[in-house]
């Protein structure tokens, strides 16, 4: 089991997966803005910019996948930015559910260095306040929860391709 990992984090198609999936989830985001009108909240671009991350971070992977540091490093770029989308779909979920309280400002609050509103204000500008998604299966499933599934089983996907990167290359399988 642990050598199929070990294989499939090493190869081209495991990091296409990973940048495709991005793309789809970017390119789902602004079809969502641009064609149905649901503008983003600060939560929502912030989940933008987490995507972004773990997007950047696989074409890293895909560079770098047959070096064991290389390919020890994007794991745990994705690892990461998976942590960031899985914080912020649970913000997301807990606003539109009410278990989480709080002010959701018009500012998305990037740092000066990685002003992405600023930089690409058509795709993470925030346009409207938090509270509510927009339904992926009518009544059934929100955009929130959908989030939430999605980054909790790619945080726990990319734990375990961290820990299989870690690996000795010399431990016997």
């Amino acid at each position: 089991m642990l050598e199929r990992l070990i294989r499939w984090n090493r190869s081209i198609w495991f990091w296409l997966f990973l940048i495709v999936l991005c793309i789809a989830l970017e390119a789902s985001a602004l079809v969502y803005q641009y064609v149905f009108y649901y503008d983003p909240c600060v939560l929502c671009v912030h989940i933008r910019a987490w995507v972004l991350g773990i997007m950047l971070a696989s074409i890293l992977g895909l560079l770098l996948r047959k070096q064991r540091l290389g390919l020890i490093l994007s794991n745990f770029l994705v690892f990461v930015c998976s942590l960031g989308f899985v914080e912020r779909s649970y913000q997301t979920l807990g606003t539109e559910m009410g278990f989480v309280t709080g002010a959701c400002s018009m500012n998305p609050n990037f740092p000066s260095f990685l002003a992405l509103n600023k930089w690409l204000p058509s795709v993470f500008e925030p346009l409207t306040s938090c509270g509510y998604t927009p339904w992926i299966i009518p009544q059934i499933l929100s955009m929130a929860q959908t989030l939430m599934a999605l980054s909790v089983v790619m945080a726990l996907g990319m734990l375990l391709m961290l820990i299989v990167s870690l690996r000795n290359p010399t431990d016997s399988i």
